[in-house]
C-alpha cells in the first residue's frame, strides 16, 4: 500500500479508532462490577451515617448486616409491599423519581437496631436548583423524632446549595418532629436567617442556597407522606 495516499491515511485512522475504542470498551466493561460495589457500599455508608454510625469502605457490608435487622418496602399509598426478586437496598430512588410516575415509585425503609434500640431510616430523592439531591432521614423509636439524617446531591453550586451535604445543615434536623399531634407536618426549611428557636417543625435553611434549601423540605414533605400510614399503624401498634 502506497502510504502518501489519502486512502492510507484514512484506512489507518479507521482502525486506530476502532482499536482503541474496543480497548476502552472492554476496559469500561472489565470495571462495571468494580464500579458497581463502590456504589453499593456507598450506599451502605450513608445509610449507616444517618445513625451516626462511621464506617470505612471495608467496614460498610460488615456493619450494615450487623446493624440493619430490616428491610421494608411500600407502595405510593403506604402499603408494605414485597417485589419479587427485589429487597429495599436494590431500589434506586433518585433513578425511580427521575423516570418513573408517582404511582409506580417504590419506597424503601430500613430498620436499624443497637442494643435494642431501633431506629427508622427513610431513602428519599428530589431536585435542587440544577439537578436532583437525595438523602437518608433516620427517626427515633417513636416514627416521629429525627435522629440524624444525610443530605447529598450532585450539580448545586458550590459553598451555597452544595452545603446540603455538610453537619452545620443536616445536624439542624436532629430532634425535629414531623407530627403535630396526629397531624403529619413534616419539616419546612425556611429562608437562611430565619428564627426558628423552639420551633420543633422548622429549620433555617442555608443563607444564599434558598432554592436548594427549599428542595430538601419539599422532597421530606413528600416522601414522609408516603411513610405516614405506616408510621401510624406502628406507633399504634407500640401502645
Amino acid at each position: 500500500m502506497d502510504v502518501n495516499k489519502n486512502s492510507y491515511t484514512f484506512t489507518f485512522s479507521a482502525i486506530l479508532v476502532i482499536v482503541v475504542g474496543a480497548s476502552l470498551a472492554f476496559v469500561a466493561e472489565g470495571l462495571k462490577p468494580l464500579q458497581k460495589e463502590n456504589v453499593r457500599l456507598e450506599k451502605m455508608q450513608n445509610i449507616l451515617a444517618s445513625v451516626k454510625v462511621e464506617a470505612t469502605p471495608d467496614e460498610a457490608a460488615a456493619k450494615f448486616e450487623q446493624y440493619i435487622v430490616e428491610q421494608v418496602m411500600l407502595d405510593n399509598d403506604g402499603n408494605v409491599v414485597s417485589p419479587e426478586g427485589l429487597t429495599a437496598f436494590d431500589i434506586d430512588v433518585v433513578k425511580e423519581f427521575k423516570t418513573l410516575d408517582i404511582e409506580k415509585r417504590n419506597y424503601p425503609l430500613f430498620v436499624f437496631e443497637d442494643n435494642g434500640a431501633r431506629k427508622y431510616i427513610v431513602p428519599m430523592a428530589g431536585n435542587g436548583l440544577w439537578g436532583p439531591i437525595w438523602g437518608f432521614v433516620a427517626f427515633e423509636g417513636d416514627m416521629n423524632t429525627i435522629y440524624g439524617s444525610t443530605f447529598d446531591h450532585k450539580t448545586e453550586t458550590p459553598g451555597l446549595g452544595a452545603e446540603i451535604n455538610q453537619p452545620f445543615f443536616q445536624d439542624k434536623f436532629i430532634g425535629k418532629t414531623i407530627f403535630d399531634g396526629s397531624e403529619y407536618v413534616s419539616v419546612e426549611v425556611v429562608k437562611g436567617g430565619a428564627d426558628v428557636e423552639g420551633k420543633s417543625h422548622m429549620v433555617d435553611g442555608i443563607s444564599g442556597g434558598t432554592i436548594t434549601s427549599k428542595g430538601v423540605g419539599e422532597m421530606m414533605q413528600r416522601t414522609l407522606n408516603v411513610y405516614v400510614p405506616y408510621f401510624k399503624g406502628n406507633q399504634k401498634a407500640a401502645l
